[in-house]
């Protein structure tokens, strides 16, 4: 049978969601845990890769075994047992053998944290900007995020993927009690997309650039257009969604 788990994790400690050659990841530590619980080698394909330092409010990743029904019920909880602290196992659910946690998923959403001021508490959660930003700047410029389609300009240099096309559904800034938090949908997102747009709005926010100029950063596809990369710790992969008719 196929099975979706669904987990959370503090990125911090670890180099991204996948395998690395010389670094620790979640996914190793997770493979090597279930893997032992269920006394055999399981891969886990995931909904998408995260990188180092990322963390994730909510993720899936699927893989195949031959589990009893009475085991399945203990899953979750024996395998919280064997994972470390920064990473938990919410929930284990049967899917149609066919199914993929990776090219199934609807949309992605993600959000990213920013701090007014110098906290003394988690500050591997959040990315600190001492100057003020203009608020209703950055959201002015969210909403033309949703106006476009192809996202190279936000791509990480150098990324092989054989499209840009993302359809964003919604990006706005709130407030929030230690300062500001990014929300972003889309049906899919390249490598460094959101941190990069992050940066450009920041730039827009702090009046480097005008709310105009992301049209013209967006048509002219080069990331060298677009503003820094905001560091991994302030973003959180929060919710990914699913067609219903893939659980079992």
């Amino acid at each position: 049978m196929r099975f979706f788990l669904e987990f959370s994790y503090a990125g911090s400690q670890y180099h991204g969601w996948q395998n690395q050659l010389n670094a620790i990841s979640v996914q190793e530590v997770m493979e090597k845990s279930l893997s032992i619980l269920l006394k055999e080698s399981t891969s886990l394909v995931a909904a998408g890769r995260t990188d180092a330092g990322v963390h994730a409010k909510q993720m899936f990743a699927h893989f195949d075994s031959k589990i009893e029904p009475e085991f399945q019920k203990k899953i979750v909880y024996l395998l919280n047992q064997f994972l470390p602290a920064d990473i938990v196992i919410n929930s284990l659910r049967p899917v149609k053998f066919n199914s993929h946690a990776r090219f199934d998923a609807l949309s992605r959403t993600y959000e990213y944290h920013i701090s007014k001021k110098k906290i003394a508490f988690e500050n591997d959660l959040h990315y600190q900007v001492n100057q003020n930003l203009e608020f209703n700047l950055m959201n002015k410029a969210a909403k033309i995020l949703l106006e476009y389609k192809d996202f190279e300009c936000f791509s990480k240099s150098g990324s092989d993927v054989k499209s840009f096309i993302c359809n964003i559904s919604h990006a706005v800034w709130t407030n929030s009690k230690k300062g500001y938090i990014f929300t972003i949908k889309s049906d899919r997102f390249l490598r460094n997309m959101v941190r990069s747009i992050v940066g450009t709005l920041i730039e827009i926010g702090l009046g480097k650039r005008n709310v105009k100029d992301l049209h013209q950063i967006i048509l002219s596809k080069k990331r060298s257009a677009s503003g820094y990369s905001v560091p991994a710790k302030g973003l959180f992969l929060t919710k990914i969604e699913y067609p219903n008719n893939i659980f079992i």
